[in-house]
């Protein structure tokens, strides 16, 4: 048994080159540039982290008490601890294993220290085929990283098994750390999800998936957020408190709720393989990016849609593809 290795930190400087063919103006010129930006890029290193915060999160993932209706037990991760520049704000998140998993809030420019946990039957076992992970990871989408981050099996990262439990190269590890670099850039909705248990794939599709919502320095408060992740047959989701950040209503086409004029944001999470036609009864939104105004979207696999409304009256919001519509994926948005 043993310890997954934290990334190493990488320091890059900055040199001033001169070609030989330049004038003296030109490399005079290139030296006050060079100058200019590496002066720009200290001052960055040195202030830049005192605005940004530090987060420390651990999470483990265990198996749930209910399956799949085929007697395949579901899984789940759970958050353990969160803390931010020494902050503990784990009380925001269920004290239970839930699909989909924590939402992690993060702002551009900080530094996220993850550690992983495998609390699933049988996880520190020999599994019983060769070739075969009871690993769990943590994938990320959307922000930065250093290879041994990649949450994935040495197969595919070729560096080592990067997860929690008995890999099909590396053997035992108890736990394992991840480091994400939240950079200028990386705003935006991004799924996290293993991708180590039983083959390179993972376990998405057993409960194994959540989200980081990468806000700007400067975003505006929201008074509800809710996350649904539309799958082949059924949106997951929660509901996230605007104030508090208490995330409830977890599970299977939630009952979302907003008090009439609350400024509420949806987060559009496609998993799986299908094309679904999203909408949310008698509401219009800005599609992102474009001034245009919608009532119903296009989302499919991989994809996200993110947009806000102002909470007026209650509505469905629903999968209007006609068989995913007939497996009745669809939900209530009550406003009181």
């Amino acid at each position: 048994m043993k310890y997954g290795i934290a990334p190493s930190a990488r320091t890059d400087r900055t040199q001033e080159i001169a070609t030989p063919g330049q004038s003296r103006r030109s490399r005079l010129s290139y030296g006050l540039v060079a100058r200019s930006a590496y002066v720009f890029a200290l001052s960055f290193a040195l202030f830049g982290p005192c605005m940004a915060a530090e987060h420390l999160i651990t999470l483990t993932a265990e198996e749930t008490a209910h399956d799949d209706g085929l007697g395949n037990k579901l899984l789940a991760y759970k958050m353990v601890e969160h803390k931010v520049d020494g902050v503990d704000i784990t009380s925001r998140y269920s004290s239970a294993a839930t699909i989909p998993g924590p939402t992690i809030f993060l702002t551009e420019g900080d530094i996220a220290h993850l550690t992983i946990e495998n609390d699933i039957p049988g996880a520190h076992d020999n599994p019983p085929h060769v070739g075969i992970s009871s690993q769990v990871s943590i994938h990320v989408h959307g922000v930065h990283y250093q290879i041994d981050s990649d949450g994935t099996l040495k197969v595919i990262n070729r560096v080592a098994d990067e997860g929690a439990g008995v890999g099909p190269d590396d053997g035992d590890v108890l736990v394992y750390p991840y480091t994400w670099n939240v950079a200028p850039g990386t705003a935006g909705t991004w799924a996290y999800h293993d991708h180590n248990y039983i083959t390179h794939n993972g376990a998405e599709q057993k409960g194994l998936f959540g989200a980081i919502i990468v806000n700007p320095a400067s975003a505006p408060q929201y008074d509800k957020e809710y996350l649904l992740y539309v799958t082949d047959d059924a949106f997951w989701g929660m509901e996230i408190d605007g104030t508090s950040k208490a995330q409830t209503k977890h599970g299977v086409n939630p009952s979302l709720s907003a008090a009439r004029g609350d400024n509420v944001r949806f987060h559009l999470i496609s998993l799986g393989t299908d094309i679904h036609e999203f909408t949310l009864d008698g509401y219009r939104w800005a599609d992102p990016g474009t001034t245009n105004l919608i009532n119903r979207t296009a989302i499919g696999p991989l994809e996200k849609h993110v947009f806000e409304v102002n909470a007026n009256h209650s509505a469905k919001y629903r999968d209007k593809n006609f068989t995913n519509n007939l497996m009745g994926m669809r939900g209530e948005f009550n406003v009181e």
